[in-house]
C-alpha cells in the first residue's frame, strides 16, 4: 500500500519558497553533501516519471521535492498531506531577489536563446553580481550529446557553482544534474523551466487572479497553444493513470532523500 500522505510515493516538501532560496544562498553545501536538486512536480513532471525510468531516478535522487502543480497539490491534500502550493516560479522569484548575497554565492544559468543569456547578464550587472554569475545555452538536444553533457557539467563545476538554475525544461533539467551529480560542485540545482524568463520579463505570467483560481496552465495555454496543447493533453491522460496506480498498487514509489 501506499504511504499515507506520500502520493505517488513522493517525499513533498513542507518548506516554503523563501526557505529554500534562504538556504541555497546561506548554506553552503559541503563537497560531502554533493548536488542538491530542487524539483517542482506538475501533472507534466508525473505524466513523465511513469514512462522515464532516468526521471524516475532523478525524483528519487532530489533533496527537496515541492508542490508546484494546483492538481498535484490537490491529490496531496486527498492522501492527507497539508502542503501549500510552491511553484517554480516563486522559488526561482525569491533566488533572484534574495540580495545582498554572501561573498560565497556563484551562480550559473543553463537557458535556451542568447536573449535569456543576456537578460541574466543584465540581472547580474543589477546586483553586482557580473564576476560570479555564468551562461551557458546548449545546443537543442543537448541531453543526447553524453560527450557534451560531461563538459558541460565540468564547466559548472570550474566555475565553482553554488546554485545552478536549469531553465531549459522537464526532463532534461532533472536528467542532467542526476545523471551528472558525480562531476558538478556541491551546489543546489533548481530545474524550473519557464520561470527565468518569467522573473526577468521575457514572458508574462497569469495575473494572481487566474493563478488563485488554478488556472494558470489556461493561461500559458493561451499564450502558446501550439507548443503546450498537445503537451498538456497527454499530461492530463498520463496524470490520470499514475492517479489510478497510485491508488490501486501504492503508485511509483519514488522517494526523495530530502539532504
Amino acid at each position: 500500500m501506499r504511504t499515507p500522505g506520500r502520493p505517488f510515493g513522493l517525499n513533498l516538501s513542507k518548506d516554503s519558497a523563501r526557505d529554500i532560496a534562504r538556504t541555497a544562498t546561506r548554506h553552503r553545501r559541503r563537497p560531502e553533501d554533493g548536488v542538491g536538486l530542487v524539483v517542482t512536480p506538475n501533472i507534466d513532471h508525473i505524466a513523465i516519471i511513469r514512462r522515464s525510468a532516468e526521471m524516475a531516478q532523478a525524483y528519487r535522487n532530489a533533496a527537496r521535492i515541492v508542490c508546484d502543480g494546483w492538481p498535484v497539490q490537490l491529490y496531496a491534500r486527498l492522501c492527507g498531506a497539508r502542503l501549500a502550493r510552491v511553484t517554480g516560479c516563486e522559488i526561482t522569484s525569491e533566488l533572484m531577489r534574495m540580495t545582498p548575497y554572501a561573498a560565497w554565492n556563484r551562480f550559473f544559468f543553463v537557458v535556451d536563446t542568447e536573449t535569456t543569456a543576456q537578460a541574466v547578464r543584465d540581472w547580474a550587472l543589477r546586483n553586482n553580481l557580473t564576476g560570479v554569475c555564468a551562461t551557458l545555452i546548449p545546443a537543442f538536444g543537448f541531453e543526447k550529446d553524453a560527450a557534451f553533457c560531461a563538459t558541460m557539467a565540468q564547466t559548472i563545476a570550474a566555475h565553482g557553482t553554488t546554485v545552478l538554475i536549469m531553465a531549459v525544461g522537464a526532463p532534461r533539467s532533472e536528467i542532467f544534474v542526476d545523471t551528472h551529480r558525480t562531476l558538478l560542485p556541491p551546489c543546489w540545482a533548481f530545474c524550473v523551466g519557464q520561470a527565468v524568463k518569467i522573473e526577468l520579463g521575457l514572458v508574462k505570467r497569469a495575473s494572481p487572479g487566474w493563478q488563485s483560481v488554478g488556472l494558470e496552465w489556461l493561461w500559458r495555454l493561451i499564450q502558446e497553444p501550439s507548443r503546450l496543447a498537445g503537451r498538456y493533453a497527454t499530461a492530463t491522460i498520463g496524470f490520470s493513470a499514475a492517479v489510478i496506480e497510485d491508488q490501486l498498487r501504492g503508485g511509483l514509489r519514488t522517494t526523495g532523500t530530502g539532504q
